[in-house]
């Protein structure tokens, strides 16, 4: 590949980490109110598919996003981008109804140093989402007035990471993650008065709130295996990845409607962009896996944050638990070298994956099951396209609260190049 493609083939994936900035918003839920939002722990589209299996197996032919470890077994350049959307029927005990989002939600590439030895990835992805709208209606005590409220959030915590990862011996290998953190969560709560015709009574008031992220933290990652016979392996895998006091800036004002996010406006500011920093727990994670090599993975894996430690920007303990997710996924490919048989050459995913959210409300803690399908449909010799389902379930309608029964799909490719590093005769 000449100097000159190759300079421009990295012009557009700049393009590509420019778009994502302004576009990405992958899922939606009510329960994003609660806390920083709603974290994102299961990877990119592949993971997806295996209910987000990927702390303790990777490919060479995807990013190994999930356990920087792993990305020793990106022995050629790859560059890999997904469209996320989500459509999410919300129900109570009487009423429902339909909501939905997506958008790009991550690019990122692998180049290797040393194949097979030493790798360096690159790229941009969620950490959390804020996505929520919400109408509260009730009665005002003592009159016959009606209150209406309406809650929106909207954002979230990205990062722009960079990943090192190197194997010091045989079947072993270690990684660090590092992140930028950027972003903003807003979040608007307007309060209107209504008479008993729904006609609004005076002035309706506004509160704005927007916490600006800009922070640094890292993720460690180790990995190992072992032969079980010529064509099997067992993989053990793990992750810290530090968070802590994440710092950024605040602004917080209350206003007439439609006021309060301009600050030139009349209204109370309450918080005129004043520093600060929002305490979220490490997360652990742990995997072990089975490998038919070319043929068949299983794999088991956990992941444990300690959300009871959070602490919010006004450094107040909130009432979150601690959180944990539990995945079990497979992949199987029929038969890898195919020549003939196409559908034979595509690898298919299951999953399924239990999770304890961090979120209690009204006194009840909110589970999250899904199940996952997906699959890798190779577009030529070394690139892919990738897909996942997901289909699942959070919450209950159980003392007034709000189930969420969800449908998400995620589509991507994975560009490989195996003449990146290698200089050629003719050109």
């Amino acid at each position: 590949m000449s100097l000159y493609k190759r300079l421009s083939y990295i012009g557009v994936l700049c393009t590509f980490f420019i778009f994502s900035e302004s576009q990405a918003q992958s899922s939606v839920s009510a329960y994003s109110s609660l806390g920083i939002g709603d974290f994102n722990n299961n990877g990119l589209t592949q993971n997806q598919g295996m209910g987000g299996l990927g702390i303790s197996f990777g490919t060479g032919w995807g990013l190994n996003y999930m356990n920087p470890a792993l990305s020793t077994r990106n022995t050629i350049f790859n560059f890999q981008a997904a469209f996320n959307y989500q459509r999410v029927n919300l129900r109570t005990e009487n009423e429902q109804e339909f909501v939905d989002g997506g958008g790009l939600s991550y690019v990122g590439m692998s180049l290797p140093i040393n194949p097979g030895k030493s790798a360096l990835g690159l790229g941009i992805n969620q950490i959390t989402t804020v996505n929520y709208s919400i109408v509260v209606n009730g009665q005002v005590t003592n009159s016959d007035l009606t209150s209406l409220n309406r809650i929106d959030g909207s954002g979230g915590v990205s990062e722009a990471y960079l990943a090192y990862s190197l194997s010091p011996a045989k079947n072993l290998s270690f990684g660090v993650h590092g992140s930028y953190l950027f972003g903003s969560t807003i979040r608007t709560n307007q309060l209107s008065l209504l008479d008993e015709n729904e006609n609004p009574i005076g002035n309706s008031s506004e509160y704005f709130e927007r916490f600006t992220v800009s922070d640094v933290t890292y993720k460690l990652g180790a990995h190992y295996y072992f032969k079980l016979g010529e064509k099997s392996n067992f993989h053990l895998g793990a992750i810290y990845q530090a968070f802590g006091n994440i710092n950024g800036r605040e602004f917080a004002k209350v206003a007439d409607f439609g006021q309060a996010s301009r600050p030139d406006t009349d209204g109370e500011v309450l918080s005129d962009n004043i520093r600060g920093s929002v305490f979220v727990p490490e997360n652990f994670g742990f995997g072990i896996t089975y490998e038919r090599i070319n043929r068949l993975i299983i794999g088991l894996e956990g992941q444990y944050q300690e959300f009871s430690r959070y602490i919010d920007f006004n450094g107040s303990e909130t009432n979150l638990n601690d959180s944990y997710r539990i995945a079990l996924g497979t992949q199987i490919t029929p038969d890898f070298g195919s020549m003939d048989k196409f559908f034979k050459r595509i690898t298919y995913r299951f999953g399924v994956e239990y999770k304890q959210t961090p979120y209690v409300v009204a006194q009840t803690s909110i589970t999250d099951i899904g199940i996952n399908f997906g699959g890798t449909v190779p577009m030529n010799t070394l690139s892919m396209m990738n897909f996942a389902i997901r289909l699942g379930q959070r919450g209950t309608t159980a003392n007034g609260l709000i189930r969420e029964n969800y449908a998400g799909f995620s589509l991507g490719f994975s560009l490989n190049d195996n003449t990146w590093f290698y200089k050629r005769v003719y050109d």
